[in-house]
């Protein structure tokens, strides 16, 4: 193939000339009549011209791509300008279910609230799907004391465990039913976990202020090796001084094979480790005779000490007579709305400025800045539209007058001290005059050893709230989470618990066209929702488990207390507490 030259002009083909060509035009085939001289200039003409429209249409084509290209820039600076710092300046309509209206609608909607009874249910029908026998597999055939019977063996234990348990009352727990199968698995002493002090539940109590510690260490022998503190010779060895033992640092949701791998010989090398903090260390998906040990901690080695477990059983009993219209049913809430938890989620309701500016400052007060980080935006709306904002008392007596429970039901109010109580209680009284908390069912002195410790003061509303008909959760966290598996646990599978599409209803308290009817119809399909999702229980397959085994217990829990002949039964009548579940108290 000839080489190019690029000296001279390079040939034109179908009229278009390339880069760094001759302007002149290529010569004129010769014809065999001859063509007139100035036919030969207008051609000629006629060819530049062309060349010149070419040349401009080039040009603009390339500056089209250009601003072609710029679109996308300008779209996303649009965006920004709508949700950055420049989105006071442009106005956008609401997105539905963004501002909080359902004070409005319980003002028009009330003289029917208040008349309307025509449809009510009763407490002893609510659920209606069960978990059928037939759809339990059985269990296997594998005796999990055989497992732990063999480390006598080789009885020596690897060393001391110490844990930290920190959070709430129900994170504890988590972190304890952790430590027992991290203690398991490595063949470890466990010393009694402490309890970590936060400065927001800001309860200094130890762990046998709130558990049965000689329960808890005498249910577990043969299984796991228990002690309330560290020998004498450990604890010269670091001055007497617990923090002077090493802290190791674990990865959230580490897999066996790390405790095994890494934790292990450091354990058997020092004799004793010391792991802070140690919530959510453990992952979900375990061997099954390690999964075994959180099972057996939870439901049957953890059990509320003396003094929470005695004045637990009184407010239930108390909750029973109050029920006496509904044959001793009644429906237990957990409302989250307290002012640290309203302004944790950054969600605003009917207090207008004076009410942004107080939780302004309990944020500051209570996270020192962290919600003003550079980047934090704190978008009220758009929480509420995606389900995380705290149901107020209003908005749950609404939803639960619209499923059809009648205002003779009596409701027991889990809470802590509600955000300016008597404004925002005063609708749920309205709509269910029947209302009780610790507070009213408690003496004064029976609340005395619990005052300004929240997670005793806690304990009690979880047992209450354990062994009601009805739970209704409106916010998430640790205290359903563990409540509702714990019930799954009691009940046969079934949570028997109310958990309220929130994007769904703040759409609907948002409508000020909205007839109770529409309203009622849209609430008795969430009720129904909640009772086939309540009976929710996970496949088989442990090596598929991502999901919490404290929040679905099932199967794996029945399974692994069947094979121990466990006496704990499955289901239980709230309205008889008898041994057996009151031993789970």
């Amino acid at each position: 193939m000839k080489s190019k030259n690029h000296h001279h002009p390079t040939p034109v083909s179908n009229g278009n000339i390339s880069e760094g060509s001759s302007p002149s035009p290529p010569p004129s085939p010769r014809r065999h009549s001859a063509a007139p001289h100035c036919r030969r200039l207008l051609r000629s003409k006629t060819f530049s011209q062309s060349r010149r429209e070419s040349s401009v249409a080039g040009i603009i084509i390339r500056r089209g791509l250009r601003y072609f290209l710029l679109l996308p820039l300008f779209y996303i600076s649009g965006l920004l300008m709508c949700v950055g710092p420049f989105s006071g300046l442009v106005w956008q309509a609401p997105l539905p279910g963004s501002v909080y209206r359902s004070h409005e609608i319980f003002e028009k909607l009330w003289h029917e609230i208040e008349s309307d009874n025509s449809s009510a249910i009763e407490l002893s029908s609510v659920w209606r799907y069960s978990w059928r026998l037939k759809d339990q597999k059985p269990c296997p055939n594998t005796s999990f004391r055989h497992h732990f019977a063999s480390k006598q063996v080789s009885p020596d234990p690897s060393g001391y465990l110490i844990v930290e348990a920190n959070g709430g009352l129900n994170q504890q727990r988590s972190s304890i039913c952790n430590a027992v199968a991290v203690a398991g698995l490595l063949n470890a002493i466990l010393v009694i976990p402490h309890l970590d002090f936060h400065s927001v539940w800001m309860d200094p109590s130890e762990f046998g202020d709130i558990y049965d510690e000689d329960h808890f260490i005498r249910t577990l022998k043969g299984f796991v090796e228990v002690v309330q503190e560290l020998p004498e010779v450990v604890m010269e060895r670091y001055d007497y001084n617990m923090t002077n033992i090493p802290n190791i640092r674990i990865e959230a949701w580490a897999p066996v094979s790390y405790y095994l791998e890494e934790v292990y010989p450091v354990l058997r090398k020092q004799g004793v480790i010391r792991i802070a903090p140690f919530a959510n260390r453990l992952a979900m998906n375990v061997p099954p005779h390690v999964q075994f040990l959180r099972c057996f901690a939870n439901n049957v080695a953890l059990r509320f000490s003396f003094p929470v477990s005695t004045l637990a059983k009184k407010l239930v009993k108390r909750m029973i007579e109050k029920s006496s219209r509904t044959g001793g049913k009644y429906v237990s809430v957990h409302l989250r709305f307290e002012e640290d938890m309203l302004a944790f989620s950054c969600c605003l309701y009917d207090g207008g400025k004076a009410e942004t500016i107080e939780m302004d400052l309990v944020r500051e007060k209570g996270w020192r800045g962290k919600f003003r980080h550079k980047g934090r935006l704190i978008q009220p709306g758009l929480n509420r539209v995606n389900g995380k904002c705290p149901l107020t008392p209003l908005e749950v007596g609404m939803m639960l007058r619209g499923m059809g429970f009648e205002n003779k039901t009596s409701i027991y109010l889990a809470s802590g001290k509600i955000y300016q109580a008597d404004r925002h209680l005063d609708p749920l009284r309205k709509m269910f005059p029947l209302l009780y908390t610790k507070e009213s069912l408690a003496t004064s002195e029976e609340l005395a050893l619990f005052k300004g410790y929240s997670s005793r003061l806690a304990a009690l509303d979880y047992t209450v709230c354990l062994f009601s008909e009805v739970f209704v959760t409106t916010q998430g966290g640790n205290f359903p989470h563990f409540l509702m598996g714990h019930r799954r646990y009691l009940f046969g599978g079934h949570a028997k618990t109310i958990q309220p599409d929130k994007r769904k209803l703040v759409i609907l308290l948002q409508n000020m066209d909205i007839s109770w009817k529409a309203f009622k119809n849209q609430m008795e399909s969430m009720l129904i929702q909640s009772d086939r999702k309540g009976m929710d229980v996970l496949g088989t397959k442990r090596s598929r488990r991502k999901s919490s085994i404290y929040a679905y217990p099932l199967p794996e829990c029945r399974c692994l207390l069947e094979s121990q002949n466990s006496t704990i039964k499955l289901a239980h009548t709230p309205l008889m507490l008898d041994e057996e579940a009151e031993s789970m108290i």
